[in-house]
């Protein structure tokens, strides 16, 4: 029952504001045919005093005035009162079939009507040409429904106008609005991206002062980053968007790094599937990696891309028609990249495989080297405080002797407390992480020094 209350209030709003589309509507309808041209008065939007859903919150924050009002209710109709739009169906008597000023489509799976922009210009400005026009603003790309990605356009055919195209709201921002839940994006072919997370807090990152020191700068512009958006001279001096480098071997802390950077911030940090967005087709990956952008564009979102070297590569000479377009398609990436006013982190275990001309275009670039023997140190006795050793283990003759990794220490250590469980010993021995870690260099190619 507390479940059903919580959702009756989350839409309650909206089912006002629905309410007050249908009496729009009722009165558009009413008075259209009619000759008289006398102008009517819309009757006032619902007012929620007090109330605090993500519909409310939304129609406050950004100051929707009538017009936006109305369109962005009229996107949401077909999900949640198709019914409203039944009277569209009505016949011109004079040639038997609907009336080509309230546009719109029928929908093929639930028959229901589907307004177009021609259906919100009946609505709002019936007969009055002069304010038709209007509407070329509120479907701009500068419009917060284009950059938040609350509405969008849905062109029916290449050779249909402006007109023909339907309203659509994107499904992840009305769930959010019906469900109160943290907006997210599915892993989809528009999106390929998951989200990753830790547990961990910075206080636990174990990296020299160099690269503390350049994670600082990059905490320095997430906290000013508001100031910088909205300050017309900043924006002249330099981008809205942050463009950091992480290079090392394998290991080394780079994929939590940005997690931990993320969860500080309460950033949600994206790591993108490079394999759904290159393609061997020819301007595809520049069309993939621009959608996943523009999805991602204006919403606090960091975006991971590992092993980047293979999306941002060096150029090279031009020897065909295949090298050529592949030189503009990293061309057309950098320009995209630095376009992009959020967060962006790559990460690449080969730098010199990443083009020059991204190096110039990054903020930060930050080496994560392996730990030194002090770091290993510290990386040991953290991994190892939750476990039971043996007396005489020594933490720092394996950090002095085994150079590895973090993820490294990570995967000895699982080995080892499985090793103990599997011969019913509670505690970790000196030989179950040394066993470890030879099993955790042999997979490297490495011996022991």
């Amino acid at each position: 029952m507390e479940m059903k209350a919580d959702t009756e209030k989350l839409i309650r709003p909206i089912l006002q504001d629905l309410a007050w589309l249908e009496s729009i509507l009722d009165l558009r309808m009413n008075t259209y045919f009619e000759d008289s041209t006398t102008e009517f008065i819309f009757p006032d939007p619902p007012t929620w005093l007090g109330e605090k859903t993500p519909y409310s919150q939304f129609i406050g924050e950004h100051k929707l005035n009538f017009t936006e009002r109305v369109v962005f209710l009229m996107s949401m109709v077909p999900i949640l009162s198709p019914q409203s739009f039944d009277c569209f169906f009505i016949q011109n008597k004079s040639i038997g079939r609907p009336f080509s000023e309230f546009g719109g489509l029928e929908s093929k799976s639930h028959k229901g009507f589907i307004p177009t922009v021609e259906t919100a210009n009946f609505v709002l400005n019936g007969k009055d040409i002069f304010k038709r026009l209007d509407l070329y603003k509120v479907f701009s790309e500068d419009h917060f429904f284009s950059k938040f990605q609350v509405l969008s356009l849905k062109k029916n055919s290449e050779t249909e106008s402006f007109w023909s195209n339907s309203l659509q709201v994107n499904e992840d921002f009305f769930y959010h609005l019906i469900s109160g839940e943290k907006l997210a994006p599915k892993f989809s072919s528009e999106f390929p991206a998951k989200e990753i997370t830790t547990r961990l807090q910075i206080n636990d990152l174990v990296l020299n002062k160099q690269l503390m020191d350049e994670l600082g700068l990059i905490l320095n512009w997430i906290q000013f980053r508001e100031e910088i958006k909205s300050s017309e001279k900043l924006r002249k001096s330099f981008r809205t968007g942050y463009r950091a480098l992480f290079y090392g071997p394998p290991g080394t802390g780079k994929s939590l790094t940005a997690a931990i950077l993320g969860k500080s911030n309460d950033l949600p940090v994206y790591r993108i599937d490079l394999s759904q967005v290159v393609s061997k087709y020819i301007g595809e990956t520049e069309k993939n990696l621009s959608r996943l952008l523009d999805i991602a564009e204006h919403k606090n979102w960091v975006l991971f891309f590992d092993e980047a070297d293979s999306l941002f590569s060096k150029r090279t000479e031009v020897n065909d028609s295949k090298d050529k377009y592949a030189n503009q398609g990293t061309s057309y990436l950098l320009q995209r990249l630095e376009e992009y006013d959020g967060l962006v982190i790559l990460a690449t275990n080969l730098r010199p495989n990443i083009d020059r001309a991204f190096i110039r275009r990054f903020q930060s670039i930050l080496y994560f080297n392996l730990p030194t023997v002090d770091e290993r140190i510290i990386l040991w006795e953290n991994a190892l405080k939750n476990f039971t050793i043996a007396k005489d283990v020594s933490i720092k003759k394996i950090a002095e002797k085994y150079e590895v990794s973090g993820a490294s220490i990570g995967n000895a250590i699982q080995f080892s407390w499985l090793s103990s469980r599997r011969d019913h010993r509670n505690e970790i021995t000196e030989l179950d992480i040394e066993a470890g870690l030879l099993r955790e260099m042999a997979k490297e190619g490495r011996a022991v020094k």
